[in-house]
């Protein structure tokens, strides 16, 4: 069984700065590529970044700049780096994993449970 356990939300001023983090656990022979989600109010989730087991990343267009993805493959464990936080960032934030159990077995894709970020003044 695998589990992928987020942290470090909250309630941030405009401007501010925040760091999640996602631990993976379980059963776990490797890694693939990992990322983030969000999902505000009302609106359907939405990808926010994404980082290969090689360090390669990829960002949305609306935190190109802002958010700095990166990872500790020791750790199995992914972190969001989020400067300049606005209030249109307000939303749940899930961490995703494509990761193996076994050698031999096909990958799947797996989800924290999500952390609010909430900026407001």
């Amino acid at each position: 069984q695998v589990q992928l356990v987020e942290s470090g939300g909250g309630l941030v001023q405009p401007g501010g700065s925040l760091r999640l983090s996602c631990a993976a656990s379980g059963r776990i022979f490797s890694i693939n590529a990992m990322g983030w989600y969000r999902q505000a109010p009302g609106k359907q989730r939405e990808w926010v970044a994404a980082i290969t087991s090689g360090g390669t990343t990829n960002y949305a267009d609306s935190v190109k700049g802002r958010f700095t993805i990166s990872r500790d493959n020791a750790k199995n464990t992914e972190y969001l780096q989020m400067n300049s936080l606005k209030a249109e960032d307000t939303a749940v934030y899930y961490c995703n994993a494509d990761l193996r159990s076994s050698s031999r077995g096909p990958a799947y894709g797996y989800w924290g449970q999500g952390t609010q970020v909430t900026v407001s003044s």
